[in-house]
């Protein structure tokens, strides 16, 4: 994993792997060789500097690559909901934080209070607002200790979190409802506005960090993690006193990774295999991956809804359910009707959420057929 300064060309320099024979596409590929190799990578980067990294395991929702990133020097998961933190933790994850300020009503209240009181999980969750924290601390009312929790700030990101001036009185009451307030926790999402935002927004998520600890400070609260968190930021943000980076898709990295600078072109690991069915329209080939397998996310400095190495003058311009419409520019290589290609998906999150199973791969041979766990559980 590189720091960000790679161009949007650096896509161009990503090598189309070598696809075992006979898949059955569309079909969706990690290579564990290049997923064990960025694993290890961040660990040891972030470990050099005193910094523990939580991998977002919305990414892969996979137990089995959960648990290679533990082994990998990961001091545990961040999931981004109950459903997944059940599986993790039904999986043998031990150590799980929910980054998300989880309404704790209803079935909720209750599910959270399974987890809570599950033998041997060290669970987390994130809240941002007094009403937030009473919800949660009665989930837990009577549990016999108390719920660990870190408050969300927002670093510019404008989607969850408070500004760091009203964290002091949030934390405060929180710890008033009985919950443990154990930290703070950002994600400098303002990151994916392009490869010149990514630099601001690690140094919004360490500005954040440090004023909201001095609120809580002020309130006679020490607190134990500052947690920052996306795979753009994740070096940039790796910083005192930021004491923990949750880093996501950096496992298995995507087109726009690579595009951002967060992921050198050869840590792609996801691939989506298809063939080409039809040539019937001049200047254009379609693949059987359309939307219901690369999903229509195309962030705004992107062209089209995946990146054909092999082909790199290729565009997937339009995709409908099943159909990928690639236009192929006059004079340039296309493939043939029938021929299986190599696409890198723009955000490879959802893209795994679309499938139940992966074909893992060493070496260009498959060496299993994994499931994707947590694949929609989205409560």
């Amino acid at each position: 994993m590189a720091a960000p300064s790679a161009s949007p060309g650096a896509v161009e320099s990503i090598v189309p792997p070598r696809l075992p024979s006979g898949i059955d596409t569309p079909a969706m590929l990690i290579d564990l060789d290049v997923v064990e190799r960025n694993a290890n990578h961040l660990a040891e980067e972030l470990s050099t500097r005193g910094i523990s990294l939580r991998p977002h395991a919305k990414t892969h929702k996979s137990v089995a690559l959960a648990q290679l990133q533990v082994e990998s020097g990961a001091r545990g998961i961040t999931v981004g909901n109950l459903g997944e933190a059940e599986v993790f933790a039904d999986g043998g994850i031990d150590d799980v934080f929910i980054a998300y300020p989880v309404w704790a009503d209803g079935p909720k209240a209750a599910r959270l209070r399974a987890l809570h009181e599950k033998a041997g999980l060290r669970l987390s969750i994130g809240f941002d607002s007094i009403d937030g924290a009473r919800r949660l601390a009665a989930a837990v009312a009577g549990t016999g200790r108390a719920l660990r929790v870190l408050l969300e700030l927002d670093p510019g990101n404008r989607r969850t979190g408070v500004l760091p001036d009203d964290a002091g009185d949030i934390a405060h009451t929180a710890e008033e409802l009985g919950l443990d307030v154990v930290g703070l926790f950002t994600h400098g999402g303002h990151a994916y506005a392009g490869l010149d935002a990514v630099t601001g927004a690690a140094a919004d998520e360490i500005r954040t960090l440090e004023q909201g600890r001095e609120a809580l400070r002020a309130e006679g609260i020490d607190l134990e993690i500052l947690s920052a968190g996306s795979t753009p930021t994740a070096l940039g943000a790796a910083k005192s006193p930021v004491t923990e980076i949750r880093a996501g898709t950096y496992i298995v990295g995507d087109r726009q990774q690579v595009v951002l600078g967060a992921v050198q072109p050869g840590g792609v690991a996801i691939w989506v295999a298809a063939t080409v069915v039809s040539v019937a329209v001049p200047g254009q080939v379609v693949l059987d991956a359309g939307a219901k397998t690369l999903t229509k996310d195309v962030a705004p400095y992107l062209i089209g809804h995946g990146y054909l190495p092999a082909y790199p003058a290729a565009e997937i311009l339009r995709v409908a359910d099943y159909h990928g419409m690639t236009r192929i520019p006059a004079g340039t290589p296309a493939p043939r009707l029938g021929d299986v290609v190599a696409i890198v998906p723009n955000h490879c999150c959802p893209v795994i959420d679309l499938r139940d199973r992966f074909l893992a791969v060493r070496g260009g041979t498959i060496v299993g057929t994994w499931p994707v766990d947590a694949r929609g559980r989205s409560g």
